[in-house]
């Protein structure tokens, strides 16, 4: 279960580091793709009021990225694109559990160029859909479970390609590779030549939330449990909206 309060110890260390700046000090940050323009604009906002700290971001599949912090693979705040791989590393002992939250909510739509193409029944006019890879990718995981509930799994299966994350998908459509791909709004937002055709309805997948958590290294670490208290600021929330996430 997903905590909403912030751990006291955490908001002693956060406080006094932010009443004595924090020192020279690494951050080591694993986040979903699907955030990386809004974590980086909220991580320069900290970093100007404690150009001390340099962080170390790594973006990529939420699956991914869990893998290799359970490699051990440096990480003092996880934040994935769905509940599957916060749990997965706090069973595997590598977070935190008392730091696990939600930091934001998105919505999945379905990007592409054919105007004809405005519900889910109309993908089987498709020939070529790219997906995240539902091994990895929440995205691709929220996708395949639209598709099941809509019924066109059989219909679809030979039509889907796989993407190593969502930016990847949403690329293929901008260079016109596939005929539309399953993505955040929050990335759709950002495409030059690929548009909203239509959002999933919520019905067909579960919640997409973004949970964070520090790390068990992460924890014991002045600056990264600083970040982790302004990651749930009212400025880091309007920096969130702004890029198309929501707050719950």
């Amino acid at each position: 279960m997903l905590c909403n309060r912030i751990p006291i110890f955490l908001t002693i260390i956060a406080l006094l580091s932010f009443t004595t700046r924090v020192s020279a000090a690494e951050i080591n940050l694993s986040a979903a793709a699907s955030l990386k323009e809004a974590v980086n604009e909220i991580s320069d906002s900290f970093a100007r009021r404690h150009p001390a700290v340099k962080f170390l971001k790594n973006y990529g599949a939420s699956g991914t990225l869990a893998k290799q912090i359970e490699s051990g693979a440096p990480a003092d705040i996880f934040i994935s694109a769905n509940p599957e791989w916060i749990e997965y590393l706090k069973n595997k002992k590598q977070l935190d559990a008392a730091s696990i939250r939600i930091f934001t909510d998105n919505s999945l739509v379905f990007a592409g160029d054919d105007s004809k193409v405005s519900s889910m029944q109309d993908l089987i006019k498709l020939q070529r859909i790219a997906i995240g890879s539902p091994k990895s990718v929440p995205a691709g995981e929220y996708a395949a479970q639209a598709i099941r509930k809509a019924g066109l799994d059989k219909l679809l299966d030979k039509k889907l390609v796989m993407a190593r994350d969502v930016r990847e998908g949403l690329m293929y459509a901008e260079r016109g590779e596939v005929d539309g791909a399953f993505v955040y709004l929050t990335d759709a937002l950002q495409a030059k030549r690929a548009r909203i055709l239509f959002t999933v309805p919520q019905e067909l997948h579960s919640r997409i939330t973004y949970p964070m958590a520090l790390t068990v290294g992460g924890a014991k670490n002045g600056a990264a449990a600083s970040f982790y208290i302004f990651l749930q600021s009212a400025e880091a929330r309007e920096i969130l909206v702004k890029y198309g996430f929501t707050i719950k």
